[in-house]
């Protein structure tokens, strides 16, 4: 089944590049980046913001959410047929890029998370991806990019870095912020829907307790949700994190088995196109935690 997909979209490129050309953007005095998702894009807007003749496109729909199972639509080709660099987020959160990479070998892939700054958690024996959770690594990401970015485009290299600055100055000081107001929380412990929390718990010491769903849309099975419900029944202060890009039912069960309060964490993988969304999604998650977790 993988090979006869594999070759189909493999096929597809190849007829749109027969009929339009060999790829890349035809008009060639503007640089055309594709971003694969909604934090990426975020980045790239802001590093790219106001510089004449790039573009910056998002492949997938903003309210896409994780690509963790994302298949590729021949809409998405297209994009990408006329794209002169791809920015992805790395660390296998595209696992189609392999297909992407076999029908254009000659497209500029920039890695946002190729950073020695990184330091990486895993889920088991796989690494997790959601970097751009903490606010730093979303910063590294933000280097990371701009200096390969710089690379592609060395004429454009100044004003990227002027953005970057300028961009990196506002994550500072909402990283400062975030810090002043949750590392002294009277209570740590969490319980979040995904995976996606990992990095920003690290970053302000929370402690995640439980997990409801290792994989959004598979809900827990009666044991997983067993020992959910054991361990928040254990906590100090009983809450839990749904997340607005999933159904809240296992959620819903879990709170009336334990009377625990049901609250609002964004991954922040969907959303607008405001170059300042990923701000203020971060300021909304933390007036969340400090009202959920300000309980003595």
């Amino acid at each position: 089944m993988f090979v006869k997909k594999f070759f189909s979209i493999s096929l597809i490129f190849a007829v749109i590049f027969f009929v339009t050309g060999c790829g890349g953007n035809k008009d060639s005095d503007k640089l055309k980046i594709v971003t694969s998702f909604y934090p990426i894009y975020i980045d790239a807007i802001n590093i790219a913001e106001n510089i004449p003749n790039v573009e910056v496109v998002n492949l997938t729909q903003p309210q896409t959410g994780c690509l963790h199972d994302y298949q590729l639509t021949t809409e998405d080709m297209k994009t990408l047929e006329t794209a002169d660099i791809f920015i992805v987020n790395g660390l296998g959160m595209e696992n189609f890029l392999d297909k992407v990479t076999s029908a254009r070998s000659d497209l500029k892939i920039i890695d946002a998370s190729k950073s020695d700054e990184i330091y990486l958690l895993k889920d088991g024996d796989e690494i997790n991806p959601h970097v751009w959770m903490s606010i730093t690594y979303s910063m590294d990401q933000v280097k990371a990019i701009t200096k390969q970015l710089c690379e592609a485009d060395p004429d454009h290299a100044d004003a990227y870095k002027q953005n970057a600055l300028d961009y990196l100055n506002k994550l500072s000081d909402l990283r400062d912020e975030m810090h002043f107001a949750l590392d002294n929380l009277p209570n740590k412990d969490i319980v979040t829907f995904h995976e996606a929390f990992p990095y920003f718990a690290a970053e302000f010491k929370l402690n995640i307790v439980a997990v409801i769903e290792r994989e959004p849309g598979t809900e827990p099975t009666p044991q997983e949700l067993a020992e959910t419900i054991e361990k928040i029944n254990s906590m100090p202060v009983k809450v839990i994190f749904t997340e607005p890009q999933y159904s809240p039912k296992a959620a819903e069960t879990i709170a009336r088995e334990t009377g625990a309060q049901i609250f609002t964490l964004d991954p922040i993988v969907t959303g607008n196109e405001n170059p300042d969304a990923y701000l203020d999604k971060m300021m909304q998650n933390m007036l969340t935690l400090i009202k959920a977790l300000m309980v003595a």
